[in-house]
């Protein structure tokens, strides 16, 4: 029992040294941006499935205060090759531009660019690799969309009003 007392202290300490420095949790007490934001993504699948993932992770606001205004390119190349010359693999890339603009008065606020990738496998039936790629779009949208959201959730002390 003495051996679990110094771990619950330093636990304790640490909790009061995070209150004390300003340390407030993002999804906190509804002063970030949870529910302010209006998401425009592009009108295609890749945009429907960032505007999604966007609303699930900083909420649909009835009233916005920001505007969010997300642009997606994605791209493909190989990225396994046989022996014999044939792609096994391919990699998926993509890169998101965003801008957060004032909704009242269309000031830029903030702005960004967010890239990444994911990969699919092209070695089973013309349908399996069709459904790979779908798939591997889908896993890049929300890889985007949850990087954007990263990046707002730090801006969220900066837009305070």
């Amino acid at each position: 029992m003495s051996s679990k007392l110094p771990s619950r202290r330093l636990a304790i300490l640490g909790l009061l040294a995070l209150g004390g420095c300003g340390f407030v949790p993002v999804y906190g007490d509804g002063t970030g941006l949870r529910d302010t934001i209006a998401f425009e993504t592009d009108d295609s699948v890749a945009g429907y499935r960032m505007r999604v993932q966007l609303e699930q992770r900083l909420g649909k606001p009835s009233v916005p205060r920001y505007v969010l205004r997300v642009t997606q390119t994605q791209g493909r190349r190989s990225a396994a090759i046989s022996d014999d010359g044939d792609t096994t693999r391919y990699n998926l890339t993509g890169t998101a531009r965003w801008t957060l603009k004032d909704s009242a008065t269309g000031d830029q606020l903030e702005s960004g660019e967010v890239d990444s990738f994911t990969s699919y496998s092209a070695t089973g039936s013309t349908t399996a690799t069709q459904a790979a790629e779908t798939d591997a779009a889908a896993r890049l949208s929300v890889i985007l969309a949850d990087m954007i959201a990263d990046r707002l959730l730090i801006l969220t002390p900066k837009l305070a009003p």
